[in-house]
């Protein structure tokens, strides 16, 4: 069998190259920086629950160890047995050109060579000239810019979450909003977007709406109002990003926030 490994956050145009052709993926529940550097650790590009499912769009069966630090604790020959233990009839290991294994990253392809496999090392991505990586799609959204995200990404990029209950706000001022709160904070920068969304166009703050005081939200929630106002609405609720508009800022009236939502409506719609 042919096996994928890599963590894949984003499961970009360089993670499917490397899962093209293998029959299986082996990651990781967690980003291996969560154990080995926490202070290092990226906001993920991609959910778990999302990741999970764009990885079972590239291969028939994906496999997910927790990192821990047992497991960063073990060689790279402990770690070759446990692979082959959970895989016997594994031939093929598929990874990037940067992937290292076991204590210290002392593991690489050369070591699985030399012990009888076989390691594809996929050759990396480009997007106009430029190595596609998770770091610099991190970047892209740092700014805003959704396209080039997508562009790397492969597909539109989309925030997905649990629908929360507002305090109505929204709805007073005229514009009633969907309260969409990520598994896990992504690193978007916080500002107004145009988005789609399952229930049409709409237009989202990303951040923790300051012009609300007190009532403003601890950490970031995407606020979606809709073009039109939906009958119902799901518990999950995903909202595709088309463009940033703005960057978030607090208004010191009613009047001048409920003129710029407007203006911004007329943008993303």
């Amino acid at each position: 069998m042919k096996l994928a490994i890599g963590f894949f956050d984003g499961v970009h145009l360089g993670h499917r190259a490397i899962l093209s052709g293998a029959d299986a993926a082996l990651t990781f529940s967690n980003h291996p920086l969560s154990v080995l550097a926490p202070e290092r650790a990226p906001k993920l590009i991609t959910q778990p629950a999302v990741r999970l499912a764009e990885l079972k769009k590239c291969v028939p069966a994906v496999h997910v160890l927790e990192f821990d630090a047992a497991l960063a604790a073990v060689t790279p020959l402990s770690f070759l047995r446990r692979l082959l233990r959970r895989f016997p009839d594994l031939e093929v290991v598929r990874c990037g050109d940067n992937w290292r294994f076991g204590a210290g990253g002392a593991g690489d392809a050369r070591f699985l060579r030399e012990r009888g496999l076989r390691v594809e090392v996929v050759p990396y991505a480009t997007w106009r000239g430029f190595r596609v990586s998770s770091t610099r799609i991190r970047s892209a959204l740092a700014e805003g810019d959704v396209a080039a995200a997508s562009a790397m990404l492969g597909r539109p990029y989309a925030l997905e979450g649990a629908v929360r209950a507002g305090k109505g706000l929204g709805r007073d001022l005229g514009f009633p909003t969907i309260n969409v709160a990520p598994d896990a904070e992504p690193p978007l920068r916080r500002g107004v977007y145009a988005v789609d969304t399952p229930l049409g166009r709409g237009l989202a703050n990303w951040g923790v709406a300051p012009s609300a005081g007190d009532a403003a939200w601890a950490s970031p929630v995407l606020e979606v109002h809709l073009e039109k106002r939906p009958e119902a609405v799901p518990g999950r609720f995903s909202a595709t990003l088309r463009r940033f508009l703005r960057d978030e800022r607090k208004f010191e009236t009613r009047e001048a926030l409920v003129a710029q939502i407007a203006a911004d409506a007329m943008a993303a719609f």
